[in-house]
């Protein structure tokens, strides 16, 4: 679904297309909450985050960004708990829906950050048990952890019953980072009405593009489980080939069209740039 679609969408389906777009969810994807569908103009300022993005995220010569939450720990933690209370403060249902669907990445990316950092040093988010979450077992994704315009929210509340069915855009699976080396990456600046596509996009080339997104060996197809968890978000496993020739380099997509769909596989490493801490 491109992003002028999903705008749209938003703003002007009916309410029986609208639920039709949820009833089409996988079973992953509980109710959403539709009050939170965002129905304004208004934008939010995200230069705290992009400040801590910049100093805490560093990026290797793959691409691939990893997080240094031993200095985040020391020296940021603070002014991230007080951005996540300012974000809480905001009324997303006022946003416009580009700047709504940056707001809740954004939400989730720092919520997760701050739960790391609570617990750090971890090997692993998944040993961090608050109340585990539904598609992972172990781990703090079901913890109540936010109140936004009233509404307790967990990480999972976050993804699969706002941003997944209020957006219905498979990019956004791209922005959401769940600490982990399978991740997509946490992108070095604050996403934005203004950027959130932009950024997903480069997201998406630089996931696909590296072995832990997608990867080929004699024929066969390596890919991150987060195109089977969710692949009915991607229009079924029939159509992840094309979606991931949508972003692969030249000799990748090349690679990918001549072979076969293997095996599903993720890494739950923590994404430190001091492993084994």
């Amino acid at each position: 679904m491109t992003a002028l679609t999903r705008r749209a969408l938003l703003t002007g389906a009916t309410t029986m297309g609208f639920a039709a777009m949820i009833h089409a969810r996988p079973v992953h994807a509980a109710s959403a909450i539709t009050a939170l569908r965002p129905r304004g103009a208004g934008s939010v300022n995200h230069g705290a985050f992009n400040a801590l993005l910049g100093a805490y995220v560093v990026s290797d010569a793959q691409a691939y960004t990893r997080i240094d939450y031993r200095r985040l720990k020391a020296n940021g933690h603070g002014e991230l708990k007080s951005y996540l209370v300012a974000l809480q403060a905001v009324r997303p249902t006022t946003l416009s829906v580009a700047e709504a669907h940056a707001y809740w990445i954004n939400l989730y990316n720092a919520a997760t950050l701050d739960v790391v950092a609570d617990h750090y040093p971890v090997t692993s988010i998944k040993k961090i048990r608050l109340g585990g979450g539904g598609l992972f077992g172990a781990g703090p994704w079901s913890r109540k952890l936010l109140t936004v315009e009233g509404t307790q929210l967990s990480l999972d509340d976050i993804e699969h019953r706002i941003v997944r069915p209020l957006f219905a855009d498979p990019m956004s699976h791209y922005g959401l980072n769940c600490a982990s080396y399978s991740c997509p990456n946490l992108v070095t600046e604050a996403y934005a009405g203004r950027n959130v596509d932009r950024l997903l996009a480069r997201n998406a080339r630089d996931y696909v593009n590296h072995p832990r997104g997608v990867s080929v060996k004699s024929g066969r197809i390596t890919a991150s489980k987060i195109y089977s968890w969710y692949a009915g978000d991607f229009g079924g496993k029939s159509r992840l080939k094309q979606h991931w020739s949508a972003f692969a380099e030249p000799q990748h997509k090349a690679a990918i069209g001549a072979a076969s769909l293997g095996r599903f596989v993720y890494d739950w490493s923590l994404n430190d740039v001091n492993p084994g801490s």
